[in-house]
Order: C-alpha cells, then structure tokens, then sequence
C-alpha cells in the first residue's frame, strides 16, 4: 500500500456554524455536496461532514502544525465560534495551544520545533 494523502472527516451538529468557524480560523472552503464541504488551507485538506455523534465529536482530535504559533493564536483568538482556547505552552519539542471547535473537537495547533 502506497499511501498518498489522507483526509479526516470532522463532525459538525449545525453544519453552517462549524463551516463559518474553519473558515474563521484560516481555512478555505469548496462545496462537495450540501453535507460535505472540503476545506483546504496550504497542502492540507479536510471534510467537514454534516453528521453529528456526541461520542465522536467530544473524543475528535487534529494536530494543526502550523508555522508561526504566534499568528495562528492571534488568528484562532479572534473566532467568534470556537468553545475554547488555551494559551501557547512551551513543549520539549516545539509549542502548542489548544483550540475546541463548535461541537467540542479539539485542535492541536502546533509549531514543532526547529532541528
């Protein structure tokens, strides 16, 4: 098996409210179908889904690797649909902070440290 891209599938529970969210914090949108939306920023891409699982969402993780953890935060902090935000902590291998999305997904945003 050769793999050569992998797409996550998040959940949403008001499918609008978790598109305008992603689209706040940076990512660009392309309608699929009217219950999936590709969101794509760089050479990274998702699916938004229109489908909600409780269970699901609330254990949904992403880890973000990002460039500049600074300019992510300040963009991150301005949504007006996220849960929650931490502040950037300092890790041996890099720093994080840790979004929460519309339905309680969590996003790793990393900036991994430079070798």
């Amino acid at each position: 098996m050769n793999v050569t891209d992998i797409k996550p599938f998040i959940p949403s529970k008001d499918y609008e409210l978790s598109q305008c969210f992603y689209s706040e914090i940076g990512f660009h949108s392309e309608y699929v179908t009217d219950d999936l939306t590709l969101f794509e920023n760089g050479d990274c891409y998702f699916f938004l889904q229109r489908f909600y699982d409780e269970s699901l969402a609330k254990n949904f993780m992403l880890q973000i690797c990002v460039t500049d953890i600074h300019e992510a935060f300040e963009r991150c902090s301005t949504s007006g649909h996220k849960t929650k935000i931490s502040p950037i902590q300092q890790e041996s291998w890099g720093q994080v902070f840790y979004l929460w999305g519309p339905v309680g997904e969590l996003l790793h945003i990393t900036q991994l440290r430079r070798e």
